[in-house]
């Protein structure tokens, strides 16, 4: 990735924060295997401060989106707070295989490490750790040879891989799921799970900073096959929250 390349995927900017919107297929940072990151890249992100932005979260390899930065030590304290007590909404698109039978719900499964020998892989488990994830269907397709969902997914929790696992234990894994779902290691389509929509209360006084991602490409064709439509910027919420 060159310069050009992250600073054009860049949706906010302020003195505290940047968003930019992660590619798929990308690590966020760099793991004990060594290998590229999105990370490696955040010196072109500086904008004049004497250091890179920083990480305030983190999007799996494979999940595309928004991806909240800090610019300095005292914005990411401030970033880490809010991401910690809950108070930044994140809301992801989702394509899952199969058909939820109703049309809304919520899923509350703790998660515990499925082995430790494989890493952040993660299993539902009684005695894990408290995970909870909101749900909604936006669009149903029958078409191609398998029932395909269109999913607005907000996780009340963040534990690692929450959503993957939340939609495999219901029955219906998101589509490109090679670890949870029925996609095959290699071959198959990409991760169809994209961090949406974001929004941060980062000022007092003033209403929380709310940026979207644009569509990713991989997605397109499948959501459009459940109802989507190019252009169609219709911000899509649940119940209770500003105008669904």
């Amino acid at each position: 990735m060159t310069p050009e390349e992250i600073v054009s995927r860049l949706l906010y900017r302020d003195g505290l924060m940047l968003v930019i919107d992660k590619p798929p297929g990308f690590a966020v940072h760099r793991g004990p295997k060594g290998g590229e990151s999105l990370e490696d890249h955040f010196a072109a992100l500086r904008f004049g401060l004497p250091r890179a932005p920083a990480l305030a979260h983190r999007l799996d390899r494979d999940t595309s989106g928004c991806l909240v930065l800090g610019r300095h030590r005292k914005a990411l304290a401030q970033l880490g707070r809010l991401f910690k007590t809950g108070a930044v909404e994140k809301l992801y698109w989702a394509v899952v295989e199969g058909e939820p039978a109703t049309d809304e719900g919520q899923i509350d499964l703790p998660l515990g490490r499925l082995d430790i020998a494989r890493g952040w892989w993660m299993k539902h488990d009684p005695s894990g750790q408290p995970a909870v994830t909101k749900w909604k269907v936006i669009g149903r397709s029958q078409k191609g040879g398998g029932n395909l969902t269109w999913l607005l997914l907000e996780p009340l929790t963040g534990r690692t891989h929450q959503l993957r696992v939340h939609c495999a234990a219901m029955g219906w894994p998101i589509l490109g799921d090679a670890i949870y779902g029925r996609a095959p290691r290699s071959g198959g389509p990409p991760l169809h799970l994209h961090a949406r929509e974001v929004s941060v209360p980062l000022y007092k006084n003033r209403p929380p900073i709310r940026i979207i991602a644009p569509v990713p490409a991989h997605m397109r064709a499948a959501l459009t096959q459940c109802g989507w439509r190019e252009g169609d910027n219709i911000l899509l919420r649940f119940a209770g929250e500003d105008g669904f």
